[in-house]
């Protein structure tokens, strides 16, 4: 019976403690930031301090306060790098096409919560166990629409053919390891948070079928142009795009320069200043220019910064971006993070109510740009983002385990203990003497 009581009595220091650790990685209590909160300065140093330190390639930051260039700094290997370097920024590129989708969406040729099959004639997506008419434009937006292709691509080499679009909507060949590749719903459309980058590619699609025009040719009239982005480009597949930044691995090896035919998910080259120009479009502009800058109405950002998924409890998508955190002004610090073969990764954030953010384009390694943007979101909130907590969960997940382990070593060392002390019958406490 004692060691009943005790193994119940270590439920609740067990949860406890969980709690303790979830809670606190969450607020960072045992992390320290970059630079102090507020010191503007140090913080770029830091950066630069990271970026000289961890390159292995090319890269480019800039931070932007206000809506204005704070600091920046660029790395290379061997041709300099500046503001109008091309780097090829992977899923990044998944925010500009939720750009494209939304003009679409404004202008009355397609409707938000329209099943995407509506609008399809060059490709259907599979008959499956799940009614395909919960696929909708919404849900491919938000990464909710049920399709479990796991996509991430790895891409064509040079001299590789490349796919079709609808071949790679069937059977993507260039799928990263572990993706499934098909693009299906494989779970029931709205029921669940899934990234899907095939989503991103059938969204290509569809605006390939509603306009009648290439994506890459669409993207560039409607979005890139009019937004001054005029280095900016979603080549068509195969095209060659110059003055682009060399591709390193993270072993700082000249790497290969990989194509896709899902440029809507990982196709966009751009550079940190025309990058800037998209940040500053996404509030009004010095000249009293709206929000958007005609390519989209203010009220579209406003619905597309919205919650449309959430995994854990926690809101984590809107329609085209990440909501990172709270910004503590009623919204979300919002963007995208990416990462190509080998060792592409990119970062943009954004907080709206400020017009602070962070750009990183970084080549030879895999993590640094994500990185330095959950460096930045916690300098400015005290809070770890979405992205850094997932990063953390397995070290979550050991601190917790080791914590219950000492728990139930405590709390068995008591039992034994008190095993010990008590009386045993015909010993001393049971002599009648």
């Amino acid at each position: 019976m004692r060691w009943l009581i005790l193994a119940l009595a270590s439920i609740p220091a067990m949860a406890l403690w969980a709690t303790l650790v979830f809670v606190g990685t969450a607020n960072g209590w045992l992390r320290t930031a970059l630079a102090p909160p507020g010191d503007t300065d140090a913080f770029v140093a830091a950066v630069r301090e990271r970026l000289d330190a961890e390159h292995n390639g090319n890269g480019a930051f800039r931070l932007l306060q206000n809506g204005d260039l704070a600091g920046e700094h660029y790395v290379s290997v061997d041709a300099p790098v500046t503001a109008d370097t091309r780097f090829q920024v992977a899923s990044v590129s998944k925010w500009l096409t939720a750009w494209g989708v939304m003009t679409l969406v404004e202008s009355g040729a397609v409707d938000l919560d329209a099943p995407v099959q509506d609008y399809l004639r060059r490709w259907r997506l599979p008959e499956g166990p799940f009614d395909n008419d919960g696929v909708t434009v919404r849900r491919l937006l938000s990464h909710t629409a049920g399709l479990t292709d796991g996509l991430g691509y790895d891409g064509f080499a040079p001299g590789e053919a490349l796919q079709s679009l609808e071949a790679s909507l069937t059977r993507a060949a260039d799928a990263m390891p572990g993706a499934d590749g098909r693009v299906r719903a494989g779970l029931p459309p709205g029921s669940e948070w899934r990234y899907s980058g095939g989503g991103y590619t059938l969204l290509q699609l569809l605006i390939e079928e509603v306009t009648g025009q290439p994506f890459a040719a669409y993207l560039d009239d409607a979005v890139l142009t009019p937004l001054g982005m005029r280095r900016s480009t979603f080549a068509l597949p195969g095209d060659e795009v110059a003055d682009v930044a060399t591709v390193y691995d993270d072993a700082g090896q000249a790497a290969p320069h990989y194509r896709y035919t899902a440029t809507a998910a990982a196709g966009l080259y751009t550079t940190v200043a025309d990058l800037t120009r998209f940040l500053q479009a996404q509030r009004p502009g010095p000249d009293a220019d709206p929000a958007g800058r005609g390519v989209l109405r203010p009220d579209t950002l406003t619905l597309m910064r919205q919650p449309a998924a959430r995994t854990r409890g926690t809101d984590v998508w809107g329609l085209g971006h990440m909501l990172y955190t709270d910004n503590d002004a009623g919204g979300f610090i919002i963007g995208h993070d990416g990462g190509n073969r080998p060792a592409i990764n990119t970062t943009v954030r954004f907080d709206p109510a400020s017009g602070d953010g962070i750009i990183v384009l970084v080549t030879g390694n895999r993590r640094l740009a994500s990185e330095l943007g959950g460096e930045w979101v916690f300098w400015r909130t005290g809070r770890l983002d979405i992205a850094s907590y997932a990063d953390a969960l397995d070290r979550v997940v050991v601190t917790i385990a080791v914590g219950w382990a000492v728990i139930a070593l405590l709390f068995g060392a008591i039992g034994w203990r008190v095993a010990r002390r008590r009386p045993v019958a015909g010993g001393p406490a049971d002599d009648p003497r």
